[in-house]
């Protein structure tokens, strides 16, 4: 099974991810592609330079490029005996659709309220995340445009073969989830 997650930043994706592991997925991220290319590039991780990146890397070399790095390390896990996988940081429809060329592609959009996620971005602190509300509207806005190479979050969740709410706790995101997975077993 591949599940891919999508949402909008600091929705909740990193913890179904953690829940995904728990259960024996091997965890792999479209983000940490881009911070291996930005490795060779000897460039720094900050929020901006990564986004920077990935919008030019889909510029030169097609919307799935990330992906297709994704699907590479997706065939080294199988040839281990891997089965399981959870994708995290899909932010644009090229990636989705290369990742649909996977058998069981199912793509998970994680969706919670814009002040809940404001909040928890406070909370985690991470370094180039907004500390004001209206920096953080505006940085979303720039994460969220209609630019083909860009990322497209709403598009992504639209795409979303089924939403979770994250709006309450860690655990009863998890629950929701579990419950969804019951019935797709």
């Amino acid at each position: 099974m591949i599940l891919g997650l999508t949402g909008k930043n600091a929705a909740g994706k990193g913890e179904i991810a953690n829940h995904l592991k728990s259960k024996g997925f091997v965890y792999l991220s479209l983000s940490d592609a881009l911070r291996e290319e930005a490795d060779r590039r000897k460039l720094d991780h900050s929020r901006d330079t990564l986004i920077n990146l990935g919008n030019k890397l889909r510029k030169e070399f097609g919307n799935g490029i990330l992906a297709k790095r994704i699907n590479e390390k997706i065939r080294q896990e199988k040839a281990k005996g891997h089965k399981n996988f959870a994708i995290d940081s899909i932010r644009n429809p090229g990636e989705i659709e290369e990742l649909r060329k996977n058998e069981g592609f199912l793509l998970v959009g994680v969706v919670t309220d814009e002040k809940i996620r404001f909040d928890r971005l406070l909370k985690r602190g991470r370094i180039g995340d907004a500390t004001t509300f209206e920096d953080f509207k505006k940085q979303e806005d720039r994460e969220n445009n209609n630019e083909s190479s860009g990322q497209q979050l709403d598009k992504c969740l639209e795409l979303a073969d089924r939403h979770i709410s994250s709006n309450g706790t860690i655990e009863e995101a998890n629950k929701e989830f579990d419950e969804w997975m019951e019935t797709i077993k």
